[in-house]
């Protein structure tokens, strides 16, 4: 059982992710103000001291505590981390991002020495945006010196101003998407104070604005928490680290995709090469922008002229043929040749098992590396600020041991790219049985297909119809062959997006009953035989009463070949594929769609 500590947009995304799940949780906050829904968690109000919390641990079987709280909770950390201690329960705080700490800001290690810093500087008129909290602490400054208070509106916020004695008339409410630069136009302050609070609280909105008024900031630094804590910075680490330190709670394990694996191990093996030091573990930013580290197996040194690093690729619970693989990296420096812009500051090879591109469609050039978009920008962002001087190039060699053998089991040789697999992915991480990435790559193959010039795209659900089809349409190059698996709808519609002229859909019985009835995917989870409907067919292709009555005795679809008879089937399948086309051809609107039944042996028995 998970107990979550929240109340803030932190808290919220905890929720999220353990909802996915579909297993209970505990959520808990301070207050009642914060409205969320919690689909499989139980929602829990009221501060709870330690003796509480370990109580409450212990009845009921908390073993992962997870600190979303706001970063200057610190009675609350200080808690957790007592808890965590006295029953040896695991504590992940999901931590926000925050920008550098710019030098000209002025910090303050607390309130008091933000108070001592306001005096000698001479501040007089101070607005602080510190939240209500921030009364007590500030209450030397506020009582001598004219100090505005932005607070929420509401009836605590105001009962806590009322109990300190602050001046009514000095309280400033804040109001969802107000200008900070009108509330400092109105007020004129000498400075503003405010907390070290991450993007997420809107610090950088603050600071801009005082920066255009030309008054100085003061920040209170974020407490420092407690060194047991594993700190993430996103939903990805967060839902990764539950299914380390908890694995029981999801039912699927997420993953990596080799793109960031990739990343991670240029980056590991660029700092190995700088600081001759053992990698152990390496932090990469996904495109998302969040922060994750991934450990790093093994760090090779040749020298001072090159280092090698490599990441053990996890893909979770997702059928990938790269899970467990070794992403080796290796790093070399040369020095930037004249004319070269940034973008050229990194330079990809292909090593061992990672293949090269011999066709046009993929976004690639031919001839290079099969290292896709988002993995590139993804390792120059990582790799160009760690070069140690504007005129540094990195040369990169991605290597994969075994990947030319893993690549049969792909789609590469029919893409064009020999030798070894791909390094992809667009957002860095692998989610259980992801359909995405399924369409990713039916996009693929299909832009292949229109840039070679092919005019037909002949789509089919796996090797077994393709293997009919391709001796059906033997002058056609292998590139027009697309396996769309359960996916109909959505490779229709790649193929209206990329204007092929003409598509051939193979489809078997099986998938034909589910397409007939309108389901463009036809993935056994979301859709099975419909009998009912299927003697409905029967009974409008005017079938006899016996083959109609018989239908309902079927267990699997392909039992129709058997069933009906050739009377009954040349009125039964016509009227089957009559309706699958109703269903696909309004999706390819300016192409034509031909559609062919196959049957078990691998002929085309009937055509639209």
């Amino acid at each position: 059982m998970i107990l979550i500590l929240g109340g803030t947009t932190e808290g919220r995304v905890a929720v999220r992710v353990a909802d996915e799940a579909a297993a209970t949780y505990y959520y808990s906050t301070k207050g009642t103000l914060q409205s969320i829904e919690c689909a499989h968690g139980i929602r829990l109000t009221g501060a709870m001291n330690a003796e509480e919390m370990e109580c409450f641990c212990r009845d009921h079987a908390i073993k992962l505590l997870i600190d979303a709280a706001h970063p200057f909770a610190q009675v609350l950390h200080q808690t957790i981390e007592k808890v965590s201690k006295c029953l040896q329960i695991p504590v992940i705080r999901y931590e926000r991002r925050y920008p550098p700490r710019d030098e000209d800001l002025i910090w303050c290690d607390s309130y008091a020495d933000a108070i001592h810093q306001m005096e000698n500087k001479g501040i007089q008129r101070l607005l602080a945006l510190s939240g209500v909290n921030t009364l007590v602490p500030l209450r030397p400054y506020w009582r001598s010196h004219t100090t505005w208070f932005r607070i929420l509106e509401r009836e605590e916020s105001l009962s806590l101003a009322e109990k300190q004695g602050f001046p009514q008339e000095r309280l400033v409410f804040y109001r969802e998407g107000e200008d900070e630069l009108k509330l400092l136009e109105q007020l004129h302050p000498d400075a503003i104070l405010t907390k070290e609070s991450g993007f997420s609280g809107y610090f950088t909105d603050k600071v801009n604005a005082a920066r255009q008024f030309g008054i100085p900031v003061f920040v209170v630094k974020r407490p420092t928490l407690p060194e047991t804590f594993y700190r993430v910075y996103g939903e990805d680490g967060l839902r990764k680290q539950i299914e380390r330190l908890l694995p029981e709670f999801f039912p699927l394990k997420s993953g990596y995709t080799t793109g960031a694996c990739a990343t991670a191990a240029a980056k590991a093996a660029l700092l190995a090469l700088l600081s001759r030091k053992e990698q152990t573990e390496s932090q990469i930013t996904l495109p998302s922008g969040e922060q994750i580290t991934l450990p790093v197996a093994y760090t090779e040194c040749a020298g001072c002229s090159a280092a090698t690093c490599t990441v053990i690729k996890e893909s979770g619970d997702d059928p990938d043929v790269t899970n467990h693989s070794r992403i080796r990296v290796t790093v070399q420096l040369s020095l930037k040749a004249s004319g070269c812009d940034d973008t050229e500051r990194v330079i990809f090879l292909a090593g061992e098992g990672v293949g090269t591109v011999t066709l046009p469609g993929l976004g690639l050039k031919v001839g290079g590396p099969a290292i896709n978009a988002t993995p590139r920008k993804m390792i120059r962002q990582e790799l160009i600020p760690l070069l140690p001087s504007p005129d540094s190039v990195a040369i990169i060699t991605v290597s994969v041991p075994g990947g030319e053998e893993l690549a049969k089991r792909t789609f590469n040789p029919k893409l064009g790219i020999i030798g070894g697999i791909s390094i992809i992915g667009t957002s860095g991480i692998v989610r259980p049985f992801s359909s995405d990435a399924f369409i990713a790559s039916i996009r693929k193959e299909a832009s292949v297909a229109k840039a070679i010039g092919c005019e037909t795209l002949v789509i089919n659900s796996g090797a077994k119809s393709e293997r009919y089809l391709r001796s059906l349409y033997a002058s056609l190059p292998p590139q027009s062959f697309v396996h769309y698996g359960n996916f109909i709808g959505e490779t229709l519609k790649i193929a209206a997006d990329l204007g092929f002229k003409q598509v051939i859909l193979g489809i078997m019985i099986g998938k034909a009953v589910k397409l007939a009835e309108g389901f463009l995917d036809t993935h056994s989870k979301k859709v099975v035989m419909n009998k009912g409907f299927l003697q409905d067919v029967a009974k409008e292709a005017k079938c006899e009463e016996a083959t109609v009555d018989a239908i309902n005795r079927i267990t699997l679809a392909r039992e129709l070949w058997e069933l009906l008879t050739e009377k009954d089937q040349n009125r039964f399948f016509p009227l089957l594929l009559q309706k699958c086309k109703s269903y696909c051809a309004p999706i390819l609107p300016d192409g034509e769609l031909t559609l062919l039944l196959i049957s078990e042996e691998g002929k085309v028995l009937y055509q639209s």
